[in-house]
């Protein structure tokens, strides 16, 4: 049964090593992101699964232990989902962790989060709504006390700067999953159109409906800790419990 809840964007921004001179500018998200996964941790989760946005080579579960770099955006950082057991051996290094997942590891890692095992889940965007509810169901029922820590930025068309440029139906679109996460809303959330989210390059949406599924009877309470579009891209942070 789903406990727990944390939402955070995963730009690898966030990392500050891969932001550089930037790096103060998300100062007020990454803070945000340690009060939610506090929020984790505080539940006492039997397991917690990060859930998040993947292309095709990162979708599907990784092990606790899967490593993810950053080394593509000119930074040599590794990071690890949690600490590897070891019966659990060395991870494939074919099933490097998606972007999603590493900024999440980082996350949990500046945490030194140690409250219980860790798993992840990368989740590809054309996902359909229904596939993305019973995956969370799935993951839901799983442990007697599930978390889960769900990564995903909102859209990407807030402004002319932004990778999307610039989509008027975009600010709409951010306040109400914005609303939903805040009041953990389930209904709102399964409801999201999938296809305005692709338009809207809210990369957000499946692993939001995947947390939708898990929660469906948890009777969660939420709070939105932080709302922002810096870059033009829509970045939100909840904590559910």
């Amino acid at each position: 049964m789903l406990v727990a809840a944390a939402v955070c964007p995963c730009p690898p921004l966030l990392v500050p090593e891969v932001a550089a001179g930037a790096a103060p500018e998300l100062d007020a998200a990454r803070a945000a992101c340690s009060d939610a996964i506090a929020v984790l941790a505080a539940s006492r989760p039997d397991l917690l699964v990060v859930v998040g946005p993947a292309d095709r080579s990162g979708r599907g579960p990784h092990a606790q232990g899967a490593r993810g770099s950053f080394r593509g955006f000119g930074v040599d950082l590794d990071v690890t989902l949690g600490e590897a057991s070891p019966e659990q051996g060395a991870p494939e290094p074919e099933r490097e962790l998606p972007t999603s997942l590493a900024v999440g590891a980082w996350l949990l890692g500046r945490t030194k989060w140690s409250a219980a095992p860790v798993e992840g889940l990368g989740v590809g965007e054309p996902l359909e709504p229904e596939r993305c509810i019973r995956s969370g169901e799935g993951i839901a029922a799983r442990a007697d006390r599930v978390a889960l820590l769900v990564m995903g930025d909102a859209s990407a068309c807030r402004t002319l700067k932004a990778p999307g440029y610039l989509d008027d139906r975009a600010e709409g679109f951010d306040a109400r999953v914005a609303e939903a996460l805040g009041a953990a809303d389930v209904a709102a959330l399964k409801s999201l159109d999938a296809e305005l989210a692709y338009e809207l390059k809210a990369a957000g949406r499946a692993p939001w409906q995947v947390l939708a599924g898990a929660a469906e009877g948890a009777d969660l309470r939420g709070a939105l800790l932080f709302d922002d579009a810096p870059y033009g891209v829509g970045y939100l942070v909840a904590a559910w419990s």
